[in-house]
């Protein structure tokens, strides 16, 4: 499933964005889905819980991707 999120600022961190979608209910269970390498960031695992993503990066965590715009 194809989803866009749409970023207020310069970028958001990784973590808070998972939060935001619902895809972690805490920071703790945010931590810990990027801890296992479920994220992928652009084609790549991204391990840094607070990456800072920007508009243009694609986050694909299972089956869901997410367009930052």
């Amino acid at each position: 499933m194809k989803q866009e999120f749409k970023i207020e600022g310069d970028y958001i961190e990784l973590i808070q964005l998972l939060k935001a979608l619902g895809i972690a209910s805490t920071g703790g269970h945010a931590k810990f889905i990027v801890e296992e390498g479920e994220v992928i960031r652009n084609g790549e695992v991204e391990m840094r819980k607070r990456a800072k993503l920007i508009p243009g990066d694609i986050i694909e965590i299972d089956d869901l991707r997410i367009v930052l715009v």
